[in-house]
């Protein structure tokens, strides 16, 4: 299994319009095979000191993948091609973290 952490930054005021089609996409990513977790977050203020926030223009996207191939795949399935036209102008960069358990 891997873990990713993908975190967007996104143009500014455009994160519901981002959240809107990442979600309509959710399903068909949960029916790829080896998807085990898929879903955005978005920072919560704990006041905790040390906490990272990323902001109110970014989304943190947590996935978990049986293998780095799966993931592979995923990152050309049909549907992710479709997905990435459609949140072309709403998105500034991408950072992407793949990990694995310890």
């Amino acid at each position: 299994m891997i873990h990713v952490i993908a975190t967007v930054q996104l143009e500014e005021g455009r994160r519901d319009e981002f959240l809107g089609i990442f979600h309509d996409l959710m399903p068909k990513v949960h029916a790829e095979e080896g998807c085990i977790e898929y879903a955005p977050a978005i920072d919560v203020d704990t006041g905790v000191s040390v906490q990272n926030m990323t902001g109110e223009n970014a989304v943190t996207i947590i996935e978990k993948w049986e293998s780095v191939e799966h993931l592979k795949a995923h990152l050309t399935a049909p549907h992710m091609l479709d997905y990435r036209q459609s949140i072309q102008g709403l998105v500034k960069g991408v950072t992407l973290n793949v990990l694995q358990p310890a």
